[in-house]
């Protein structure tokens, strides 16, 4: 099994390179990122790819470097010397005139803690040290930008200055306002505020760019009075939040970026808040507590990303680690926290560029791994709004629905037929996704009642797979972007072992004796038998059953090992294992025999099917070798091609929390 794989925990043998670096990560609107190797080779960008600049200066004895962004003018740039990616900071070093900087973007994204990962604020922490023994004066600059609050330049921001718990913090919107006013994929938010919270001590100032750097540059002085000059376009005089501090050697100051987004979504037609304001009472108070929390933050922070390399390392090695921690905060960053009327947590997942809809079961059904190790309560806040809306009269189908809406707007399916029609649904691959995650979630978190109280709904999908899930008619998979198939045998495995999911999950509810359990389990394990029967292909299983020298990743089989319902012969694995090798190409195994790319959490999973080390290593290395060299430079994609390493579309998404599935097996 995975977990007696023995690992030297080491860091992996050649520096990681990430293709993009997470720095302010915390939902799909507040999400900054570097693009670059070198934080001073670009501005610094929203997940989309969108602009949203940071800049960071640092004068050492009176001399200025730049330590992020590219500034125009002869600005040098500090000599970057470290980047290093652990679960929720990111840390890097500059080196220049005698002086060690070592800067660390902190977004506590603490899977325990609800209040803490429903939290936008994040913590950009700066300390120093002498490289040559000798006494230096060190001062500290950076500003953000009016991009970060708009969705286009040339809409008009404002800005201010306002006190919370005595201490003084920037803040900046758009002039309109005009908050959840619309839904899409390729866009950023333009209600709510950015609130940049200085150190005591510091000096601040709301004004130009050029006016706040080139102050700063020249002497270390900010302007000494605000521009009024508002409200006017984002991209006129590019009004900017900045501070500047005095940093002695040994200590380490923050700044403190925040983002109020009022109403986070639309649930069923009522806006709900963050699961953070709505506990703490306002967003002055979630900053003020984020503040107060500070050091206990840090602390769980630094355990958690140790924890997080030390055991994925025991788990996978390094270069697996190396993959696992970088989709930490990216898969968290893809979702949304809030609180329903009741107060309990409910958790929205964006399909960052795929379509950008919002709560998607077949988005959840990757994703889950993550949760179920860390934390079971996050994938039942993420189930829960699934199985309100499925328990409404809208929906009508006798089949799981495939989404919630379209970001920020959980109002209602929107994909394929939406409420109206069967037409584009995904009725087997939702059924099959609903049924294994909630009996994972009994397995995982040992609580009856969530599945209980919707067990009804859960025997009306079950029926549905019975009649429809062993051969598939021509549908959708989660795989969508490869177009409709019929006989899909991966399909019809996520259906048979959807049906001894549930088989589990409705034993362990109601007794061993439930007749419905026992009934359905018998039907999974005859299920089983004709599914070998009907894609076997000599050396290996096919892709459609009616398609002869096809092949295909049977990725959804790892819940059969998870899950220990032994419903397929480890016979089957074998035999698909040793066929992938023959496959296997620079960077990864296709997903099947129709094209050259792939889906990085499904290569994680078709690892999982092995007991060998070895084995899963040649699974996962070209994995990592294509994040360390791939030139498409995004937030990790899920989708790229194999030969060539480029993308092939999606950046970002949640899914990437299908990374943490080896941390699952046994």
């Amino acid at each position: 099994m995975l977990a007696t794989f023995a690992a030297v925990l080491t860091m992996s043998p050649v520096t990681f390179r990430p293709p993009a670096i997470p720095l302010i990560a915390h939902d799909p609107f507040f999400s900054v990122w570097s693009f670059n190797d070198k934080l001073t080779d670009g501005w610094t960008k929203h997940w989309t790819g969108a602009t949203q600049a940071l800049c960071g200066l640092v004068r050492i004895d009176g001399k200025t470097f730049r330590w992020a962004g590219s500034p125009g003018g002869n600005w040098p740039a500090l000599n970057q010397t470290e980047c290093r990616v652990e679960a929720t900071t990111t840390h890097y070093t500059f080196e220049g005139s005698g002086v060690q900087l070592k800067v660390k973007f902190t977004s506590p994204a603490l899977a325990e803690d609800l209040i803490a990962l429903s939290t936008p604020v994040a913590y950009v922490r700066f300390s120093w040290e002498a490289a040559d023994t000798k006494a230096h004066k060190v001062e500290v600059y950076m500003d953000a930008t009016s991009e970060w609050v708009v969705d286009k330049v040339d809409q008009k921001v404002q800005w201010g200055r306002v006190k919370i718990a005595g201490i003084e913090a920037l803040r900046m919107g758009t002039q309109d306002q005009k908050t959840l006013n619309r839904s899409g994929d390729d866009h950023r938010i333009d209600w709510g505020y950015l609130y940049m919270i200085p150190p005591a001590g510091a000096k601040s100032a709301l004004s130009s760019d050029s006016e706040c750097r080139g102050s700063f540059f020249k002497d270390g002085t900010l302007p000494t009075s605000d521009d009024l000059a508002m409200p006017r376009p984002a991209n006129r005089n590019w009004p900017v939040l900045s501070s500047a501090f005095d940093l002695k050697a040994g200590e380490e100051k923050y700044v403190a970026m925040a983002y109020d987004d009022i109403d986070s979504l639309e649930w069923l037609r009522r806006p709900v808040p963050s699961y953070a304001r709505y506990h703490l009472g306002s967003f002055e108070n979630v900053i003020q507590n984020a503040l107060q929390n500070y050091p206990k933050w840090l602390k769980e922070s630094e355990v958690l990303d140790s924890r997080i390399r030390k055991e994925t390392s025991e788990r996978g090695g390094p270069e697996f680690a190396d993959l696992a921690v970088l989709s930490y905060r990216q898969a968290f960053a893809a979702h949304k926290i809030v609180a329903d009327i009741d107060g309990k947590p409910m958790m929205f997942s964006k399909e960052n560029f795929s379509n950008g809809c919002i709560g998607t079961v077949d988005v959840l059904y990757p994703a889950a791994p993550i949760m179920l190790w860390l934390n079971p309560e996050l994938l039942e806040a993420n189930l829960r709004p699934l199985m309100i809306y499925s328990a409404t009269p809208r929906w009508r189908f006798p089949f799981a629905p495939h989404d919630l809406g379209q970001y920020p707007l959980a109002n209602g399916q929107v994909y394929g037929g939406g409420e109206r029609t069967e037409e584009n649904q995904m009725p087997v691959e939702e059924c099959g996704n609903m049924l294994i995650l909630v009996a994972a979630l009994v397995e995982s978190k040992g609580s009856k009642e969530f599945a209980k109280e919707y067990l009804p709904i859960f025997d009306k999908w079950a029926t549905y797979l019975l009649e429809k899930g062993l051969d598939p008619d021509n549908q959708l998979c989660t795989d969508d972007f490869a177009g409709h198939l019929a006989h899909n045998a991966n399909l019809s495995l996520k259906a048979i072992v959807g049906l001894g999911s549930y088989a589990k999950m409705r034993a362990t509810l109601l007794g061993k004796t439930d007749s419905r359990a026992t009934k359905v389990r018998a039907e999974a394990e005859k299920m089983a038998k004709e599914w070998v029967k009907m894609a076997d292909d000599g050396d290996h299983f096919r892709l459609a059953f009616d398609k002869p020298g096809t092949w295909s990743q049977k990725y959804n089989l790892v819940w059969d090992k998870v899950l220990k319902l032994n419903l397929f012969p480890k016979e089957i694995y074998q035999k698909e294992l040793a066929f992938y090798a023959k496959k296997m190409a620079k960077y990864g195994l296709p997903l099947d025999n129709r094209s050259t790319y792939t889906k990085l959490d499904w290569c994680v999973w078709t690892a999982c099917l092995s007991d060998s080390r070895v084995e899963f290593d040649k699974h996962v290395s070209p994995l990592w070798k294509w994040a360390n060299e791939t030139s498409s430079r995004v937030p990790m994609t899920d989708w790229f091609h194999t030969h060539d390493g480029k993308m092939s579309g999606f950046q970002a998404r949640s899914v990437v929390g299908g990374v943490f599935m080896p941390m699952l097996v046994n």
